[in-house]
């Protein structure tokens, strides 16, 4: 008759149903959306100039790619062909 441990129902929580809290649908949002793939750089600066209107940076964009693509080639073989156009 005189049992140390209680008898009621009450089961104690265990370490998985403590961690299992119910998620809100915004943070499923968050997490589906982490998962999907990540645009690349020409994709997220089309998607700047579209969003942000800024069409006047394309042409000052193209030109600074341009003269980096010469500076990278001027220590080529094809630096003599470059010289030519100057």
């Amino acid at each position: 008759m005189n049992d140390p441990t209680p008898t009621s129902n009450v089961t104690k929580p265990t370490e998985s149903s403590t961690l299992s809290l119910p998620q809100r649908p915004a943070a499923n949002e968050f997490a589906r959306e982490a998962q999907r793939q990540q645009p690349g750089l020409f994709a997220e600066f089309l998607d700047f100039l579209l969003n942000n209107k800024k069409w006047w940076l394309t042409p000052i964009i193209v030109v600074l790619m341009l003269v980096g693509l010469l500076v990278v080639l001027s220590s080529t073989a094809v630096a003599p062909f470059i010289y030519t156009l100057f």
